[in-house]
């Protein structure tokens, strides 16, 4: 999403980087520049003036015109206004210090309301809270039965009355049965509009009346930029929201919606829904989320990122295999592939690393098929041969061509690949005893094919 963003803020900081010594006028010409960009990617125009005012207040001092690195200090000004128009902090989700914290999701329709409502349920359920998700959207056709595959998938229950229309009744019947059956998460799932309507707002209304929430999450579409802000304050004034959900955020979209909503609302955006599975809901942190704008990275996330992905158990029996006696085979490899491939889109991951910048990305050329390509190939392999490669001869590697629909030359290349790796695994075994006590640094997975 905030590609295209951190792309210009680039340019304009890149070049005041470079520079030794900065002036006042280079400094003014470049906050203009930064003021445009904002302006360009539908930041609000009040955000965006106070934003700049603050930035320039600090920008201009004597501290930052007669530092050592006058670009580099503008830079650092930039991410902590960014971190501040964000929301300065994390805002963790307010549990119930007496069980069950009670949630409601809200917001207009096509927002991904209901799928935020499974992706927050799956949360809940992985941190170990019992969690039950409720069908309050009585009005839209096939609401409750998303829901309640959601809920299936997820494995977490669903409360739903089809046919009834009484939502409140269904609210306060479903609270009750989520405290007798000793529920620490409740999700109500609520209906929404195309537009904000006073019949929608007296029925959340009447549910927040009727349920004491502990949480109101308002939902919105990261993809509409300055209009999800709008509807956000009608929200929040007829309901006082707690926090923010800001689903898309995988979209193509100018990232305006992001950057305003904290500073019109002042309400923190506590999570962002990112693809449509239901493992694509990121917690909130404003400076990491500056420190990807401004293409510094966010190791935290992708160490995140891989703890969720990975599985324990395969990752350590890949790397006793790595770094004892046991050998790493093909079967491994497909495994350790796998493992990665969770990780999500390899691009995706290059953003998260401190120093990878647009411009590097675009020199990146990644086949998404290339994964499947490999898998193709191994999976066309018996079991034998993926134990032993140096058994395929051509005739073997033919066959193999044949099963995957791939080119021999593919399957020579991915051989010869897999020989290097097996050879840089012995020398990491040789090193081993040259390691300070504790040995080599635990391995998520064997390594990977040149792309």
């Amino acid at each position: 999403m905030f590609d295209q963003l951190s792309e210009k803020l680039e340019g304009v900081l890149g070049g005041l980087r470079q520079r030794g010594v900065l002036t006042e006028p280079m400094i003014r010409e470049g906050l203009r520049e930064i003021r445009r960009v904002l302006l360009e990617a539908d930041v609000n125009y009040q955000v965006t003036r106070e934003f700049m005012k603050r930035v320039e207040e600090k920008a201009l001092g004597e501290r930052v015109l007669k530092a050592v690195s006058p670009g580099q200090q503008l830079v650092k000004i930039v991410h902590e206004e960014l971190t501040a128009m964000l929301g300065e902090k994390r805002a963790p989700l307010a549990l119930a210090p007496i069980p069950p914290t009670v949630i409601m999701m809200v917001g207009l329709q096509g927002s991904g309301k209901t799928t935020t409502a499974g992706k927050l349920a799956r949360k809940m359920k992985r941190e170990m809270r019992q969690t039950r998700l409720v069908a309050c959207d009585v009005y839209r056709p096939a609401a409750v039965e998303q829901l309640q595959t959601l809920g299936e998938q997820v494995g977490v229950p669903v409360y739903a009355e089809p046919g009834s229309k009484d939502v409140v009744g269904i609210a306060k019947r479903a609270l009750e049965l989520a405290k007798t059956e000793r529920d620490r998460v409740v999700i109500f799932d609520t209906a929404g509009r195309l537009q904000i309507d006073e019949e929608l707002m007296d029925e959340l209304r009447r549910l927040k009346e009727a349920l004491q929430p502990h949480e109101i999450l308002f939902v919105a579409d990261g993809m509409i930029g300055q209009e999800s802000v709008n509807v956000a304050k009608g929200f929040d004034e007829a309901l006082d929201v707690t926090g923010v959900v800001l689903t898309k955020m995988d979209g193509d979209a100018r990232g305006g919606a992001a950057l305003s909503i904290y500073g019109v609302t002042h309400k923190p955006i506590k999570f962002l829904g990112v693809g449509e599975k239901l493992d694509g809901l990121e917690e909130f942190h404003p400076d990491r989320m500056a420190g990807r704008i401004l293409q510094q990275g966010d190791v935290v996330a992708l160490v995140e990122k891989a703890q969720r992905s990975f599985d324990a158990d395969e990752a350590a029996k890949l790397e006793r295999k790595v770094m004892g006696a046991g050998r790493f085979d093909l079967e491994d490899f497909l495994v350790a592939l796998r493992q990665f491939q969770n990780l999500g889109p390899l691009e995706n991951l290059l953003k998260l690393i401190p120093g990878v910048n647009s411009k590097m990305l675009k020199n990146v050329k990644v086949d998404p098929q290339r994964f499947k390509h490999v898998e193709a190939i191994i999976l066309s392999m018996t079991p034998q041969e993926r134990k032993r490669p140096e058994m395929l001869n051509g005739q073997r590697r033919a066959r193999i061509g044949r099963g995957s629909g791939r080119p021999v030359s593919e399957i020579n290349q991915l051989l010869q690949q897999f020989k290097d790796m097996q050879k840089f695994m012995k020398q990491m075994k040789g090193m081993q005893g040259m390691l300070p006590k504790g040995g080599m640094p635990r391995l998520p997975f064997g390594g990977m094919p040149r792309m």
